[in-house]
């Protein structure tokens, strides 16, 4: 196993440990832990990068590490948007647009499931990539503002913690909107180049 895979690999895991100092658990709880979870999403959201710059660096690039690498993304934005949906960070509305984009996460897993059967790798398309880094971003701000709102108010002027709250907040909704537009996009355009797959009999 080599770096850029445990890097890729090191994802889930993250993202467990980030639930858990989320939920509140009066007997594990402890102070700043919600900014801690924002530190290390941010660490895992970096892995997404650093793991492929290593791979074509030091001439590691896999089946699997491409594989992996677009499962570990899935299984990190979905698992992040749920949980955070389930503890009240993002309002009920947001359902639909998490739906979405867990609909279109899921249909190309599928795809990606029957092309390596055959033997096939699809690697992952810019938009795809794309996709990702605003899924990411959009996670990114939703931690934000709960460690803004639990560690780091008693160091701020009420109505200026208010503000920064209101902003975190409006750019988060907004991020996950154009987040699951961009999805299903990319979906479409996805499924499009490679239906062949599902019809394919060989």
């Amino acid at each position: 196993m080599n770096l850029p895979n445990l890097l890729t690999l090191s994802r889930i895991p993250l993202m467990l440990i980030i639930i858990g100092l989320l939920y509140p658990m009066p007997e594990l709880s402890f102070e700043w832990s919600h900014t801690i979870a924002l530190g290390l999403f941010l660490f895992a959201a970096l892995t997404d990068w650093l793991d492929g710059w290593l791979a074509r660096k030091f001439g590691q690039v896999s089946e699997f590490g491409k594989f992996m690498d677009a499962l570990a993304d899935k299984v990190l934005t979905l698992g992040m948007f749920t949980s955070l949906l389930a503890l009240g960070a993002l309002p009920i509305w947001t359902l639909f647009p998490i739906l979405l984009i867990l609909s279109r996460e899921l249909l190309i897993t599928g795809l990606r499931l029957v092309a390596a059967g055959k033997g096939k790798t699809l690697a992952a398309e810019k938009i795809g990539k794309i996709k990702t880094v605003i899924q990411l971003t959009c996670i990114s701000l939703t931690l934000g503002k709960l460690a803004l709102e639990v560690d780091l108010q008693p160091f701020m002027a009420t109505e200026q913690h208010r503000q920064l709250l209101n902003l975190l907040e409006s750019a988060s909704l907004l991020t996950l909107v154009l987040a699951s537009f961009i999805t299903v996009i990319s979906g479409v355009l996805y499924m499009s180049k490679y239906w062949r797959f599902f019809l394919d009999e060989d």
